[in-house]
C-alpha cells in the first residue's frame, strides 16, 4: 500500500529530496491550485480529478527533484471527499519524489480560524516548515496570516517569530538559494501596487518584503491568481503560476517546471498538453 508523502517531519526525513547539498543543478516542478470542485462550485470535481491525474502522471514522466503545490488544494474548505481525492491521485507521485503541500484561502477559509488551521494540519501536515533540496533551503509559509490574520492572530504571530528564527539559523550556513513559497503572493507585478483580494496588504507587504531581501531570499513562487504574473523588488523575484485546475486567464490549465543552476533560478510554465518528455 502506497503511503501519501504529506508534509510531516517524518515523512519528508524518509522521501527527502534527492539532491545532495552539494548538487547545485536540478529541477523541481510547482503546481498550483487544483481546487477540487471549482469548476462546478463543489457539484463535482470530475475536471480536477482529469487535470490532476494528467499533472501527476507528467511529473512522473519527468522525475523533478520535487512537487511542491502552492496551496488551494481544495475548493470547499475541509471537504471530505474533495480532500480524499488529491489525496488519492496524490499517492500516485513517485514514492522517491517528495511533495509539498502549501495552505490556500481556499484550504483554510478566506479568514482562516485556528479550527480552520488544525483541520488542515490534521489532513495536511503542518501549514509552515522548511525543506532542503541540494543547496537550496525552501520555506514554505501560510500566506493567509498575511492576508487576513484577524481570527488567527496567535498562529500568524507564531509564524512570524519561527519565520525570522528561520532566516537567522540559515544565514549561518551556505544556501546557494532561499526560496520561499506560499499561496498569495506578496505583490503581482509591482511592490507599490494597491491593496487586493489577490496580494498582501502594504504595511504587512513591506514588512516581508523588507525581511526576505535582508536575509537573502531572492525567489518567491506564488499561485492564487489561476494566471500566470511575474514582479519584481529589488533582486526579488515573485512568480505567480497559473493553475493545474481552473484557468481565469488566457493561459490553460498547467504547471511549472523551474531549473536551478548554482544561484541562478529560472522556471517556465507549461499548459497540460504541452508538458516534455524530460528535461535537457
Amino acid at each position: 500500500m502506497k503511503i501519501l508523502k504529506i508534509c510531516v517531519p517524518l515523512i519528508i526525513a524518509l522521501s527527502a529530496c534527492k539532491a545532495s547539498h552539494s548538487d547545485e543543478s536540478f529541477f523541481f516542478v510547482q503546481m498550483s491550485d487544483p481546487q477540487f470542485g471549482f469548476y462546478t462550485d463543489n457539484k463535482s470535481f470530475d475536471i480536477e480529478t482529469a487535470h490532476f491525474e494528467k499533472a501527476i502522471q507528467k511529473a512522473n514522466r519527468l522525475h523533478p527533484a520535487f512537487v511542491i503545490v502552492t496551496g488551494d488544494l481544495v475548493h470547499k474548505t475541509l471537504d471530505a471527499a474533495q480532500i480524499d481525492e488529491y489525496k488519492r491521485i496524490a499517492a500516485r507521485l513517485d514514492s522517491d519524489i517528495p511533495l509539498y503541500n502549501v495552505p490556500g484561502n481556499h484550504d483554510v477559509g478566506n479568514e482562516p480560524t485556528p479550527k480552520d488551521v488544525d483541520g488542515y494540519n490534521a489532513a495536511f501536515g503542518p501549514d509552515y516548515y522548511t525543506f532542503h533540496c541540494g543547496n537550496m533551503l525552501g520555506i514554505v509559509l501560510n500566506s493567509n496570516y498575511l492576508h487576513s490574520p484577524e481570527k488567527a492572530m496567535d498562529k500568524a504571530k507564531a509564524q512570524e517569530e519561527w519565520l525570522i528564527r528561520t532566516l537567522d539559523s540559515a544565514s549561518n550556513k551556505s544556501y546557494k538559494n532561499k526560496v520561499v513559497f506560499m499561496h498569495h503572493p506578496l505583490f503581482i507585478e509591482r511592490a507599490e501596487e494597491g491593496d487586493g483580494y489577490f496580494n498582501i496588504p502594504t504595511v504587512t507587504r513591506k514588512k516581508y518584503l523588507d525581511l526576505l531581501k535582508a536575509n537573502g531570499v531572492k525567489y518567491i513562487f506564488a499561485g492564487h491568481l489561476h494566471r500566470n504574473f511575474f514582479g519584481k523588488s529589488d533582486s526579488l523575484e515573485i512568480t505567480t503560476t497559473g493553475p493545474v485546475g481552473k484557468p481565469l486567464g488566457q493561459d490553460s490549465s498547467g504547471l511549472r517546471i523551474v531549473q536551478v543552476n548554482g544561484g541562478v533560478i529560472t522556471s517556465k510554465y507549461y499548459v497540460l498538453d504541452s508538458i516534455p518528455a524530460k528535461m535537457q
